[in-house]
């Protein structure tokens, strides 16, 4: 069995979008850190947990494994 291209491409891939997002929530540190800690929490739970692992990162790992988005 051939190993697939799919696989180190999306890795690529998945650190490319974690190093996008690492530098856009470092940008946005400045003003998130204007509000209550409180909804600080709640802004990069939800941030995080969503953007990152749902989102793109579902569709991603679905592609590397079956080769279909």
């Amino acid at each position: 069995m051939t190993p697939s291209w799919r696989k180190p491409v999306g890795m690529l891939g998945i650190l490319a979008l974690i190093t996008l997002w690492c530098v856009l929530a470092a940008s946005l540190s400045s003003v998130i850190g204007q509000i209550h800690p409180l909804l600080q929490a709640v802004y990069y739970l939800v941030a995080g947990l969503a953007w990152i692992w749902v989102l793109p990162l579902r569709r991603i790992l679905a592609w590397m494994e079956t080769g279909v988005w």
